[in-house]
């Protein structure tokens, strides 16, 4: 059969690209495309050489695993090739696959079938070395039959044994494994990277390699490496168990590390169930993998099955669906968040990734924009993992053809035209405060921006916050776009008529939604701080602000210095409330929202823990005198006992003053001389006065004591309830006193479940946490509150 010329050619720039892209991904650790697009073109390579076979050529990528390793290391001839695995990209391959293993066993193939399965880390494939029990090399896989001699650098990981536990090793024990880096740790890196003005990795299979192929092994013992084994190589002088899966518990009784999600599965069916599984929970591993390895377990079953040029008959990779794909960046556009964020968002060619078609993805801001270079027009490595946003990791700058365009901050809001300022960061320490740029642009239109007040609305309606039921998102673009709402205060003056106006909307649904707003008017205080919408004012911190200080007026007054005395608010959370609440605007839609009949249920006073609670040296020490530590302020406090004879102190007095170092005196003193400073003090201790947190103040005795038995307890709510919402479950429990946790662990006190409970709920029978359905979590609800 004549070979067509085009299918020559394209077979040509296969192999080319296929060997370029080799090079770039073990040997430079840069790749220039993604590992799907690497996949399709290997894939068509096979293909072609399938269909004419005349094509196949001795250095053709399919007959070989990959390209020679960089020279930098000395180099390692692999006893037994270090072989890849073929993929399979869909049931259909994975069906195949475990019908030609049955096929070619035979009557030798027991019913049903047993497959090791194991997830496929991203990382770099090595050999570890143990004679006599002690690791004497370790190598990467470089090309499957020579790799680079990495010993040194692998000795520094702690996952790596130098000498193998227990007894009864072989005297020659090759151990084969990944080396890859953990996502917290891959964070922690870039983030290093990004504060020194370094570039980040782009990924933790990439982090990984640089780090292994360091010269100096101090680099490498710095990096947050792990190693879990997979197989072995080379056994002499000794035996191991006849099945796959046990010789890794083998393994992890001799102090290697073995994946914790490996298990053996019967079938088929038993692979489809655990690929299912696993593919549900891959977002939530603390690693990166890519797909799953299924393995026939029995070991001469194995050898029975034999390998192909590149890879073995008995093992397939089944693959997940493509994290990362190539598309174009059509474009740039601007969108307007609840706080005047300008936010830029990518305009992309749609791709298939992650499962999904995407068509936009984030860029964060402008100052993501300059990292990644990327401009309008560019070929672009998009990323998504299961539900996160997708996002631009990488800029194809090798593919621009000239016609690309910078990208801008608009100067004036897409949606209002109001000018767009940056926003400044404020550093704040030792009485002084350090201005910078931030990396925010914000619209400065305020609720005149549709987009701002849209989006406040939609916050301040939403579940967790007032709770008015039927005010969904395209209702509230709906009356803002009729102009019928300007501010939060005009959804208490609407009219049924103006409902029936709307699309959608009768005279039924109307009233309903006209009496929803009516109810919403009585609302509890923390809910009200949260629909706000107050700058790093989360449903947890509202809450807090609405227990310690009791009301609304306190929180409007409070001085920030005051702020931090509440549990998890720090300076810079403290200044986003008091910048808040003094807010011109601002304190015109909260006076507004009051007047249209707001009432603020569980208002109260000072939380009794916090009266009479702050001494004078707490005070000193929150005034941040340069020098000035806990035993200064100690004796200040003892020696002064009060304010205003501190704020006259003389410099022979502080001289005199025993523990009192001369930096704290220096530091105090000058101080003294900033009227601001002592203007500060002063106003800060008399709002401990009026709130009754001064030392001088005495603790109200309270009413009647506030029971809260599960106080210090943690608990867990799981599935759905019925006679109550998961919400009114968690605040029954917060008024008794417990944290309400999302995931189980050994310090949970106790789960309620409802139907639908799933994983948590194994985790907690596993722990032995108690476990309570409904009905008895409603009972002991009852019980608590009639002690």
């Amino acid at each position: 059969m004549n070979l067509p010329e085009s299918v020559s050619a394209r077979a040509e720039y296969l192999r080319s690209a296929i060997e370029q892209h080799n090079y770039r991904y073990y040997v430079l650790d840069d790749p220039s495309v993604p590992d799907s697009e690497y996949d399709r073109l290997f894939q068509e390579l096979k293909q072609l050489e399938s269909e004419y076979p005349e094509l196949v050529s001795a250095d053709s990528p399919t007959q070989r695993v990959g390209k020679k390793p960089d020279t930098g290391f000395a180099e390692v001839a692999h006893e037994q090739p270090m072989l890849s695995l073929d993929n399979a990209f869909g049931e259909e391959d994975m069906a195949a696959f475990v019908r030609r293993v049955q096929e070619r066993l035979g009557t030798a193939a027991a019913a049903p079938l047993a497959f090791a399965c194991e997830p496929k880390l991203d990382g770099l494939a090595v050999s570890l070395l143990y004679e006599q029990g002690l690791l004497v090399r370790a190598a990467t896989r470089g090309d499957g039959y020579t790799g680079e001699d990495i010993t040194l650098n692998v000795r520094t990981l702690p996952s790596v044994p130098l000498r193998l536990m227990g007894s009864g090793w072989p005297q020659r024990l090759e151990v084969r494994g990944e080396i890859y880096m953990p996502r917290a740790g891959f964070e922690r890196l870039n983030e290093q990277a990004r504060a020194a003005d370094e570039k980040p990795f782009v990924n933790p299979r990439n982090a990984a390699a640089g780090s292994l192929r360091q010269l100096d092994p101090a680099i490498t013992a710095r990096r947050p490496l792990e190693f879990c084994c997979y197989s072995t190589g080379v056994v002499e002088g000794g035996s191991l168990p006849e099945t796959h899966a046990a010789r890794l518990q083998q393994l992890h009784a001799w102090g290697l590390k073995i994946n914790a999600e490996m298990r053996v599965v019967e079938g088929l069916e038993g692979c489809r169930d655990y690929y299912t599984e696993l593919a549900a929970k891959r977002d939530q591993l603390p690693y990166d993998i890519d797909g799953i390895v299924f393995k026939v377990d029995r070991l001469d079953l194995q050898q029975q099955l034999g390998y192909v040029a590149r890879a073995p008959r008995w093992a397939i990779a089944h693959k997940f669906p493509a994290q990362e794909e190539i598309t174009r960046l059509k474009a740039v556009e601007f969108q307007v968040g609840r706080t005047g964020a300008i936010t830029p968002v990518a305009r992309l060619e749609p791709v298939f990734v992650g499962g999904v078609t995407v068509s936009n993805a984030t860029l964060h801001n402008m100052d993501e924009i300059a990292r990644l270079g990327v401009r309008a027009g560019d070929q672009v490595v998009v990323r998504r993992a299961g539900d996160v946003i997708p996002q631009i990791v990488q800029v194809l700058e090798d593919r621009r053809s000239g016609d690309e365009t910078e990208i801008a901050i608009p100067t004036h809001c897409p949606v209002c035209g109001s000018d767009v300022e940056r926003t400044r960061l404020v550093k704040r320490g030792k009485g002084r405060e350090q201005v910078s740029e931030g990396a925010i642009y914000r619209c400065v239109g305020r609720l005149a921006c549709q987009a701002q007040l849209t989006q406040a609305l939609i916050h301040f309606v939403s579940r967790k916050a007032m709770d008015i039921d039927g005010l969904g998102e395209k209702n509230i673009e709906l009356l803002v776009g009729r102009e019928l709402v300007r501010s939060p205060a005009d959804l208490y003056r609407l009219r049924v008529d103006d409902f029936l106006q709307l699309e959608g909307f009768a005279q039924l649904s109307s009233e309903n939604l006209y009496n929803a707003i009516a109810d919403s008017r009585t609302v509890d205080l923390s809910r009200f701080i949260y629909a706000l919408g107050i700058p790093e004012v989360g449903e947890g911190t509202a809450r807090a602000l609405a227990a310690k200080l009791g009301s609304l007026q306190h929180l409007r007054e409070a001085h920030p210095l005051l702020l931090t005395w509440l549990p998890d608010i720090g300076l810079e959370v403290a200044h986003e409330i008091h910048n808040f609440m003094q807010d011109e605007h601002n304190c015109q839609v909260i006076d507004d929202l009051l007047a249209q009949g707001i009432s603020l249920q569980h208002e109260a006073g000072i939380a009794p823990a916090l009266q009479g609670s702050i001494s004078l040296e707490m005070l000193i020490l929150r005034l941040d005198i340069p020098g000035v530590a806990k035993t200064g302020a100690q004796a200040l406090a003892n020696h002064f006992e009060a304010l205003e004879s501190l704020l006259a102190a003389t410099e022979a007095q502080l001289s005199a003053l025993p523990k009192f170092s001369k930096k704290a005196r220096e530091g105090l003193l000058a101080c003294l001389q900033r009227p601001e400073w002592v203007a500060t003090a002063r106003a800060l201790e008399q709002q401990l006065l009026a709130f009754g947190m001064h030392w001088s103040c005495e603790p109200e005795t309270p009413a009647g004591d506030v029971q809260q038995p599960l106080l210090g307890q943690t608990w867990v709510i799981t599935g759905t309830l019925e006679q109550m919402t998961r919400d009114q479950a968690k605040e029954r429990l917060l008024a008794l006193g417990a944290k309400v946790s999302g995931s189980v662990s050994g310090k949970t006190h106790a789960l309620v479940a409802g139907p639908g409970a799933g994983s948590k709920l194994a985790k907690a029978e596993q722990l032995g946490v108690p476990v309570l359905d409904e009905a008895a979590f409603l009972q002991q609800l009852q019980q608590w509150s009639a002690s």
